[in-house]
């Protein structure tokens, strides 16, 4: 094949390649999600608390106007608001919808990612990568693992948009439009969370690296700034951001702090878990060696392409572009840098901040492959594997094992033993039982986890349609002896710390209270002939009510028999006979029931007896 030949194949390949590049993206884009879906299983929400479960219970309990537009609230996140007034609008009463939709909306945030490290880098590859890192991190598990979630990846998206507008304008493409748009996205992801104020910076830098002498660009950025605090200081009546943990930034500002959680934050994005237990769920000192290495040797895989790029910065082989890599340097570092900066300026540093800067971190790295290969000729999806295609595949190879132990750790952190326990709660009452739960008394024993009056006036309206659960409450005992007989309108748990959950003991204690032995059944209905045994309440009385629908011709008796005691006679003289037995506190007594009737024309026949009455007993 002559040279000729040779160019008029590549060309072909190249068409040819092109038209059915759409097959390639849906493959990689199939293969994040499934990769969504495989690292986030485990993950679920059944119940709601803390946060979720107020915000859900702001959505049940205000109008359309007061959720999204909350005047003068200590936060005003209208735009994450409005989607969380739609996502439970959809979700509804099927709270185990909030995970999967949480999957997909971070698959999504992935394929953006992709779209954007292939377009940086050159490479399909690459993006997949850049894509396949930021599912396997475990900084993801606020937004899979809480209905919050949503806010996180919104504002995540948000500010990814911002840095990719803004590297397209200082990149050739020059349209002010893209800046505008940049300053719109910026406006909105501070009513998403306003932490990302701090992004103002990164606009400014753009049109200084741009070079920009156009005063309504400038006047565009500052323009932005000003309407937010606007908005801001009419609605909450304040301009500064409020910390976490009910605190505000004004107040707990502690600059040796701050420069402290910056470098922690740096180290969380190479991959070092630079905190305490219950924030990163394995603290580096803690994590085991063979993690310990894939970590290093990653970060020797991105050392390597950084002292790729700093040859190129500093050597020969930039000239003619050195402005263009240092603008985009610039660039990169600036965004990271603006989000470390605004997630360390409160009380403590949580990992789902530094997932932004990850995400930035990986498009980074994304860049550097791209001007690493420049001009290069292009290998199936790499444009070369060796040396930058390698060292950036085994950074990912040996970054996956060490999220995925780190993963393994979420049981740490501090929110996850309360998702587990309120996870209990719902599958062993609304799951279980169904709308039967509403109007139900659930008691629970034992109060180790500080259920508070909220959670338990409000936790199972969320499985109601009406968002109501009328005459459902819960109540807690210390012991069995707190409650009288077990009857259809009560359920009992109990609290099992050790597996951070619930256990339902409603049969267990209706068995132990009021065991029958034939004749007696769960709505009240006796046979001709019954026996069981009951345990007295704390004053040793149990109370019993017969009552007999049917019709009375007189003669009819009841006879009662305590343990070894005489038997107790009592005559029928109207539908409804009470008596008192007396006992010793918490004594179990043996009863048995002997009628000398039966209920004529009764539907059905339980036992070996026919049906004779309907029998309440009491013993509180």
């Amino acid at each position: 094949m002559d040279a000729k030949e040779r160019i008029k194949f590549r060309i072909g390949f190249s068409r040819m390649e092109k038209k059915y590049e759409w097959k390639d993206h849906l493959i990689f884009m199939g293969l994040l999600l499934g990769l969504a879906v495989w690292v986030n299983r485990g993950i679920e929400i059944r119940g709601l608390y803390m946060d979720d479960l107020y915000f859900w219970s702001c959505y049940g309990e205000q109008s359309f106007l007061q959720y999204v537009f909350p005047m003068g609230s200590t936060r005003f996140r209208f735009l994450y608001y409005l989607a969380a007034w739609l996502e439970m609008a959809v979700v509804g009463n099927r709270v185990a919808w909030f995970v999967p939709i949480n999957i997909l909306l971070n698959a999504a945030l992935a394929w953006y990612l992709y779209f954007i490290a292939h377009r940086l880098s050159g490479a399909k590859a690459i993006g997949f990568l850049a894509g396949s890192m930021f599912l396997s991190s475990r900084m993801a598990y606020y937004q899979i693992g809480q209905v919050l979630g949503l806010m996180e990846t919104m504002a995540l998206w948000m500010a990814v948009a911002v840095l990719w507008c803004l590297y397209r304008y200082i990149n050739g493409e020059g349209r002010q439009s893209l800046f505008i748009r940049a300053c719109i996205l910026y406006f909105g992801v501070c009513f998403v969370h306003e932490r990302y104020m701090a992004l103002l910076p990164l606009l400014f830098l753009a049109l200084l690296l741009r070079r920009c002498k156009n005063p309504a660009l400038w006047g565009a950025g500052v323009g932005s700034f000003v309407l937010v605090q606007a908005i801001r200081a009419l609605t909450i009546g304040s301009v500064l951001p409020a910390g976490t943990g009910g605190t505000q930034v004004a107040d707990t500002l502690n600059i040796p702090q701050a420069l402290k959680f910056a470098f922690s934050q740096a180290a969380y994005v190479f991959g070092i878990n630079a905190g305490p237990e219950h924030l990163n769920g394995c603290p580096w000192g803690q994590s085991p060696l063979w993690v310990k290495l894939c970590v290093i040797l990653a970060d020797m895989a991105v050392l390597f392409m950084v002292c790729g790029l700093l040859s190129r910065l500093f050597g020969p082989k930039g000239k003619g572009r050195r402005w263009a890599l240092w603008a985009n340097v610039l660039l990169f570092v600036g965004f990271i840098a603006c989000n470390i900066a605004s997630s360390s300026v409160t009380i403590r540093v949580e990992l789902r901040w530094v997932y932004v800067s990850l995400a930035g971190a990986l498009l980074f790295l994304s860049w550097i492959y791209g001007e690493l290969t420049r001009g290069m000729k292009k290998e199936l999806y790499l444009k070369r594997l060796w040396p930058w295609g390698a060292l950036f595949g085994v950074y990912v190879l040996l970054m996956l094992p060490a999220e995925l132990f780190y993963r393994s750790c979420y049981p740490k952190l501090y929110l996850w033993p309360d998702q587990l326990r309120y996870n209990s709660l719902a599958e062993e009452t609304y799951e279980k039982y169904g709308d039967r739960i509403f109007g139900k008394t659930i008691y629970i024993m034992g109060n180790s986890y500080e259920m508070s009056d909220f959670t338990a006036r409000t936790f199972f309206k969320v499985f109601d349609k009406d968002r109501l659960a009328e005459g459902t409450k819960v109540e807690f005992i210390d012991s069995i002896r707190d409650i009288g007989l077990v009857d259809e309108d009560m359920l009992v748990l109990r609290e099992d710390p050790e597996h951070n959950g619930f256990q339902d003991i409603t049969d267990f204690v209706r068995e132990l209270k009021l065991k029958v032995d034939y004749g007696y059944y769960q709505d009240g209905w006796m046979d001709e002939h019954a026996s069981l045994t009951v345990m007295a309440g704390k004053d040793g009385k149990i109370h019993l009510e017969v009552m007999y629908p049917g019709i009375m011709n007189g003669g009819e008796m009841i006879t009662i028999t305590k343990d070894e005691d005489e038997p107790l006679q009592l005559p029928v003289q109207s539908s409804v006979v009470d008596a008192t037995l007396t006992a010793d506190p918490w004594q179990m007594v043996h009863l048995t029931f002997d009628y000398n009737f039966y209920m004529q024309n009764a539907q059905e026949q339980r036992g070996k007896d026919r049906l004779a009455a309907i029998v309440h007993i009491l013993a509180d």
